[in-house]
């Protein structure tokens, strides 16, 4: 079974930073697109940021754009979120996913694409 555990959430003022990381239990992480999605309270969750297999490809939802970035190292077998110039609207539960892929190019956007997620993690921001 394929496990993913995110770290890294907590506390920040509007305007700090933080660094997300989820760690996938498998040894083949290398056959993992992956992406982070987040869920604010009363709100759907929304697609946040994804990255290829190969991690050569990304893409970013247009409200976090040009401050947050999705990385991966895949001798780690972990995938990063890290997360500049916060805003209050960037509080959420977030959550890692993992999307089993033969191509190192794609990306997904959807949840529905994905085969595995984590249990989430808090960020909170504030004023």
């Amino acid at each position: 079974q394929v496990q993913l555990v995110e770290s890294g959430g907590g506390l920040a003022q509007a305007g700090g930073s933080l660094r997300l990381s989820c760690a996938v239990s498998r040894r083949t992480f290398i056959s993992y697109a992956m992406g982070w999605f987040r869920q604010a309270p009363g709100k759907e969750r929304e697609f946040v940021a994804s990255i290829s297999r190969s991690g050569g490809s990304t893409s970013y939802a247009d409200s976090v754009k040009g401050r947050f970035t999705i990385s991966r190292d895949n001798a780690k077998n972990t995938v990063y979120l890290q997360m500049n110039s916060l805003k209050p609207e960037d509080t959420a539960v977030y959550y890692c996913a993992a999307k089993l892929s033969l191509s190192g190019k794609s990306l997904f956007l959807v949840q529905n694409d994905y085969d595995y997620w984590g249990q989430g993690t808090q960020v909170t921001v504030s004023s």
